[in-house]
């Protein structure tokens, strides 16, 4: 069976890692040769560290990697399992809706109070869009990751 995947969210991991990973060299660089350093790095690698983040997470939750103890799942009968699945489902899809929502407050609150970024000055919400967005794609990402379990197509590493 081909595994799962999270394609979109497993790109744009690897663009932030590959880009945090530039920069920070590219400022190391800079700093050494000129004693000075790039203003933005710090603000832009704190960005991409939050877009690797929420990347990485949604990438496992669709491959049913996240660390939970399977135990007790393996060892009841299909009914109960279920319901456990279910149970489990439902929590992470009441915290990544809340994720969301209030994700989605907080951007649009920054787009009304036209905040700008402390470093670079650019407005805050380009920064707080891909939380809402990312979380959104992560709560997408853990429907078909329990609709897979409940289906008996995904199972835990013993």
């Amino acid at each position: 069976m081909k595994r799962p995947d999270a394609r979109l969210e497993r790109l744009l991991a690897t663009l932030a890692i590959l880009i945090i990973s530039l920069i920070s060299l590219a400022n190391v660089v800079v700093r050494y040769l000129t004693g000075g350093s790039f203003a933005f790095t710090e603000e832009f690698s704190v960005f991409l560290l939050v877009v690797l983040t929420f990347g990485g997470a949604s990438v496992a939750l669709r491959r049913n990697g996240h660390i939970r103890i399977a135990m007790l799942e393996r060892a009841l009968p299909w009914a109960p399992r279920r319901a456990l699945i279910l149970f489990q489902g439902a929590c992470g899809l009441a915290v990544l809706g809340l994720i969301t929502w209030y994700g989605a407050r907080m951007t649009w609150q920054e787009i009304q109070w036209g905040s700008l970024s402390p470093g670079l000055g650019l407005p805050q919400w380009w920064y707080l869009a891909w939380l809402p967005l990312l979380s959104g794609l992560m709560l997408l990402r853990q429907v078909q990751q329990t609709l897979d379990r409940l289906r008996g197509g995904l199972e835990d590493e013993s």
